[in-house]
């Protein structure tokens, strides 16, 4: 009977504990996800700045190639058209017909590289423009975050 008793009470004690343990580790499991989330969007937010200064380091690189292949078209465009009027002065040349072939080849290449030289620029313009959004949606997300702190 008394071992009943004993029993009885170490198993309602037991019972009493592992319920106000559920309670805390509740709060605490909470907490925890809360902080996990915060170290997660942090994470993100660093990762991006680095892409961001990353891609800020190509823009004047980029920059100046749209202007080396601007200026490189313009000249190719330049001496296509002095070929051209070379071969229009003596249309039966052949030599000068094979020149004006090869200076509109080059005028067209050129022009082809400009182009591409001044549509990777703009990509990339855009993409730092999307990055910063997505930098500061991060930022206004984490600072927005219930009861988290030194998250930075």
């Amino acid at each position: 009977m008394k071992i009943k008793g004993i029993v009885g009470t170490l198993s309602l004690v037991l019972i009493t504990l592992s319920l106000s343990a559920q309670v805390v580790s509740k709060d605490s499991i909470s907490t925890l996800k809360n902080q996990k989330q915060a170290l997660e969007l942090s994470k993100r937010l660093n990762d991006r700045k680095l892409q961001l200064a990353k891609m800020e380091n190509e823009l004047p690189g980029k920059t100046e190639e749209v202007a080396k292949t601007a200026e490189d078209a313009q000249k190719s465009a330049e001496e296509n058209k002095k070929a051209a009027n070379k071969l229009g002065d003596d249309a039966q040349d052949r030599k000068l017909a094979r020149r004006a072939s090869k200076q509109a080849g080059s005028a067209h290449r050129d022009a082809k590289r400009a182009r591409r030289a001044a549509d990777n620029l703009e990509k990339l313009k855009r993409n730092i423009a999307k990055l910063k959004d997505q930098i500061s949606e991060d930022e206004a997300k984490l600072a927005a975050m219930p009861g988290v702190t030194g998250s930075r």
